[in-house]
């Protein structure tokens, strides 16, 4: 592996992953754009959505497949597994095998919902609930989450302890951050999913927001997650060649979940677990649009935005796609930055 010939170089093998990544995908895609057209494996558009966007129906999705076949390649040869990296990539991996079986159903189907909610979600919580408790118990992420400028909460308070021959202290289930966790995982993937509503837009900023938590790790001298969080946001730069308005193939739910859990990994195995809410706040936002307009209508049979998610509303008010899209990326990289500056600052500003 390249790690081993470049081990003096931290720093060259982060950028490595970002350019490999990169390219891959760029390599890759056009061979998978000319499969899905020709055998018909296109994306199925809201019919209640907006009207411009019927004429992407029948684009080719499920991108990305590409894009993880180009996150794992690249990872692999570029970084040094440690049990933090393996168990984040299993956990993006079994995600996107969940969200490919999703835009599989959809396209067998014809129609643009695919797995029931319930089904999806049970897929979800079942993985990130074997990833916490893997990492609790064998990779030492103590369950504790840390808010800025506040003290630490112990979420492992209530914590049930079963005897095990090969864990010293017994396997620990600790209740509250298992919850916590599950939220926060299932919150960013399916957040990621609600924004990959645009050409551009999901891989934009996700390729912002992991360019930061690559900084974040960096820094904490976790070079295999940093590497790891590079060659996801090379991955985004590469697919967007092709999914730049108008766009060529859509990442489809593979991609979109997939993304979304990796962020929720790396947060956890960094302990920024809050830190990120603020990191991929325009994710956050999204998904919160949702909950408000399902909110709204329920209480008084009238719409809070024109359209949700938050990227259709401003569609409805006549922004074009492109404007949406690229103001977007610039509120991504805001609240990227913000929430970066915030990390870096807490210990200062405590210590003093």
């Amino acid at each position: 592996m390249l790690s081993s010939v470049f081990s003096s170089y931290p720093t060259f093998l982060v950028f490595l992953g970002f350019a490999a990544a990169a390219a891959i995908t760029m390599v890759l895609m056009p061979a998978w754009i000319k499969l899905l057209t020709r055998t018909h494996i296109g994306q199925q558009v809201r019919a209640d959505g907006p009207q411009s966007h019927l004429v992407k129906q029948g684009t080719p999705t499920m991108g990305g497949v590409i894009m993880i076949v180009a996150i794992v390649l690249t990872a692999l040869l570029v970084a040094e597994p440690s049990p933090e990296f393996i168990a984040a990539l299993v956990a993006t991996l079994a995600i996107g095998a969940l969200g490919l079986f999703d835009d599989a159903s959809k396209v067998i189907h014809e129609r643009s919902l695919g797995l029931t909610p319930k089904g999806k979600l049970i897929g979800q919580f079942s993985t990130f609930a074997v990833f916490t408790l893997v990492v609790v118990n064998f990779m030492g992420i103590e369950p504790i989450v840390h808010i800025p400028f506040l003290p630490p909460i112990d979420l492992g308070v209530l914590t049930t302890t079963i005897p095990c021959g090969f864990i010293e202290d017994g396997f620990q289930i600790p209740w509250l951050y298992l919850a916590f966790s599950l939220i926060l995982l299932g919150g960013l993937s399916n957040a990621v999913n609600l924004t990959d509503g645009l050409d551009g837009l999901a891989a934009g900023t996700v390729m912002v927001v992991m360019v930061v938590m690559a900084a974040i790790s960096y820094r904490l001298d976790m070079l295999p997650i940093a590497v790891l969080s590079a060659t996801i946001a090379g991955a985004c730069v590469g697919f967007l060649w092709f999914n730049a308005y108008p766009a060529d193939i859509f990442m489809g739910d593979t991609g979109s979940l997939a993304l979304g859990a990796a962020l929720g990994c790396v947060a956890m195995l960094t302990k920024t677990e809050v830190y990120s809410i603020i990191i991929g706040g325009l994710f956050v936002a999204e998904a919160l649009s949702v909950m408000l307009q399902v909110l709204y209508f329920k209480r008084t049979k009238k719409r809070l935005f024109l359209m949700a998610p938050l990227h259709h509303h401003f569609e409805k008010k006549g922004w074009s796609e492109t404007k949406v899209v690229i103001r977007f990326w610039i509120v991504s990289g805001v609240l990227a930055a913000f929430g970066f500056v915030l990390w870096f600052i807490q210990p200062i500003v405590m210590a003093g």
